[in-house]
Order: structure tokens, then C-alpha cells, then sequence
């Protein structure tokens, strides 16, 4: 019983493990070169051989230390280079707003 237990909760885990492989790739492929250099990070292509290789090694051959490898790969472009290339490519903040824009609407010097 609770061996059973523990190896759906492993499996769920390298499931997820999987997952945010696959979605970062998915990411790092849909961004353009351009971004990857404005942002200053790596090249494009860097990440994708990272991520597609987290993504085969999650796939093919079931490590738990070459997987967690692969899940810091993907860490880390989800919260460093993919909030960067948003930003250089104009899909990150707010829509609509001016520059001026505050948290609770436009900002009018105390007018």
C-alpha cells in the first residue's frame, strides 16, 4: 500500500518533471533570435539543445540526477531568460497603459 503509493507520487513527479521540459522548449523555440540577443542571454540555440536534451533524458532515460539537471535547466529559463525575452520582445507588463500609468491608474504629477 504505501509503496504504491510512493510510486504514483514518483511518477506524478517525473510526469511534471516532463511537463515543464516540454513547456520551456516550447517557449525557447517560439522566441525569436533577435530576443535571445537583445536580452542578452545565450543564443537560441543553446537552449534548445539544454532543453530538448532535459526533454529526451526525461523521455528516454529515467536518472533522477540527470532529470533534476533537466528540471534546473528549465528552472532557470522559465524564470531568467524567458521573463527577459518577453520584456526585450514587448510582451511583458501591461496592455493599453501609457508609460505613465501607476498601480491604480495614470499618474498626473499631483495635478
Amino acid at each position: 500500500m504505501l509503496l504504491s503509493a510512493f510510486g504514483s507520487l514518483l511518477q506524478l513527479l517525473y510526469l511534471a518533471m516532463l511537463v515543464l521540459a516540454v513547456v520551456a522548449f516550447v517557449f525557447a523555440a517560439t522566441a525569436s533570435e533577435d530576443a535571445y540577443r537583445a536580452a542578452d542571454k545565450k543564443k537560441k540555440s543553446f537552449w534548445l539543445i539544454i532543453l530538448g536534451i532535459a526533454v529526451a533524458v526525461n523521455l528516454l532515460i529515467p536518472m533522477l540526477f540527470l532529470q533534476l539537471a533537466g528540471v534546473v535547466a528549465s528552472i532557470v529559463f522559465m524564470v531568467d531568460v524567458r521573463p527577459a525575452l518577453k520584456e526585450v520582445s514587448g510582451g511583458g507588463g501591461r496592455r493599453g497603459g501609457s508609460s505613465s500609468d501607476g498601480p491604480y491608474g495614470p499618474y498626473n504629477g499631483g495635478r
